[in-house]
Formats: structure tokens, C-alpha cells, sequence
């Protein structure tokens, strides 16, 4: 990820995790912003249909961290195998943009 750009990492955490991942990763400045919103997840494990509530998270972070960023949600986080996805930000309000990456350190 190069340097300059807004990244968007999605995760998802069971109730009550979230909104502890959210805070470490700003109070750290790994993300400019984190949303959370409750989700519905139905998916595969261990051979089984599963559906669980779960939080979603959507961090606000500069390429420059996002890779800092991916190890403390893993550091952080409850599951096995989190999901945690990076897309790269190719258009936005580019105010919000410049204070995405004037936030994050």
C-alpha cells in the first residue's frame, strides 16, 4: 500500500468487542475513525451452517498504518479466524480524506 492513500478495513467482532477495538485502534492512532453497526453474519464453520450477531467495524486509516492497524485487530481480537478485509479508498470528500491521514500517526 503506497503513501498518500485512504484505506477502509472491515471486521466484524462479537457484541461488546467491537466497540473495545474501535477505541484502542483511535485512542492509538491506527484509524482516523471506526463505525459500528450491528450485522447478521451466516456462514460455514466446522462443517456447520452458523449465524451469529456480530458488530461490524469500519476503519477510517492511512495506507501508512494499515498494516499496523491489521496486527492490533489481531492482537485484539476474540475469534479464531477474523475477518479483516482492506479495500483501497479510490474516491472520497477530500477533506475528509486529508483529515483521515492528518489523524493517524
Amino acid at each position: 500500500m503506497g503513501e498518500g492513500r485512504c484505506i477502509l478495513i472491515i471486521t466484524t467482532a462479537p457484541p461488546g468487542d467491537a466497540d473495545r477495538i474501535a477505541q484502542a485502534l483511535v485512542e492509538e492512532h491506527l484509524a482516523a475513525c471506526v463505525s459500528v453497526m450491528p450485522v447478521r453474519s451466516h456462514f460455514i464453520w466446522d462443517g456447520k451452517l452458523s449465524r451469529e450477531n456480530e458488530e461490524m467495524l469500519l476503519v477510517k486509516t492511512a495506507s501508512d498504518a494499515a498494516e499496523r492497524a491489521r496486527r492490533r485487530i489481531l492482537e485484539l481480537h476474540s475469534y479464531q479466524l477474523p475477518e479483516i478485509i482492506a479495500l483501497e479508498i479510490a474516491d472520497g470528500h477530500e477533506p475528509y480524506l486529508r483529515w483521515i491521514q492528518d489523524s493517524v500517526r
